[in-house]
């Protein structure tokens, strides 16, 4: 089997995309669905991010993406500790609260302070505790750098709540769409 493409020129003339090309095209790669949650001025915050990743074992460290003109993620930036909590896929109320940027995310939900005073969501496969290590500026996002203080392996075994090709899960059929406003790649999470 061969893919065909086009070669791109070689004096680095080529034409980028815009930015519901790129959206469209990186709507092909699968990725899970997280909640990164802090504290800011003694008030919980959070926001949906799909872009989320073990980047050292030694020292363990991990990586997030933030658009840096979002709400939560400057208030997180502040107290310089967070959590990643890692959504199974029955968690879509979870996930359209924490993707929205109307309401309050923590109205009415029901979660607990960690040792750190981050806030720990229930029913999640997985939670990483981290304080912020380094941020590096990248385009309209913030690449975050945290140092793991501790992780927590629920004993919840569900399947991952999965975001591919503008829709969640990987087995549906359903005729391929962009993403819309809300969810796909460099949304104004954060």
């Amino acid at each position: 089997m061969s893919i065909e493409t086009t070669p791109l020129p070689r004096d680095g003339s080529g034409t980028a995309p815009t930015p519901q090309e790129m959206r469209e095209a990186m709507s092909s790669f699968a990725s899970g669905v997280t909640i990164v949650s802090g504290v800011d001025d003694g008030e919980p915050v959070g926001f949906a991010c799909q872009s989320f990743a073990s980047v050292s074992l030694e020292p363990p460290l991990v990586l997030f993406c933030a658009d840096h003109r979002g709400r939560a993620w400057p208030r997180i930036r502040r107290s310089g500790l967070f959590n990643v909590s890692v959504l199974a896929e029955d968690q879509s109320e979870v996930c359209a609260r924490f993707g929205s940027s109307r309401g309050r995310k923590f109205e009415g939900l029901e979660w607990q302070p960690s040792p750190w005073g981050t806030p720990v969501l229930g029913d999640v496969l997985l939670r990483v505790h981290c304080a912020v290590e380094d941020v590096h500026v990248a385009g309209d996002h913030d690449v975050v750098i945290g140092r793991v203080l501790s992780v927590e392996v629920p004993e919840n075994r569900a399947r991952p709540m999965i975001f591919f090709r503008g829709k969640f899960g990987v087995e549906s059929k359903e005729p391929e769409k962009p993403a819309p406003d809300l969810w796909g790649w460099g949304d104004h999470w954060g």
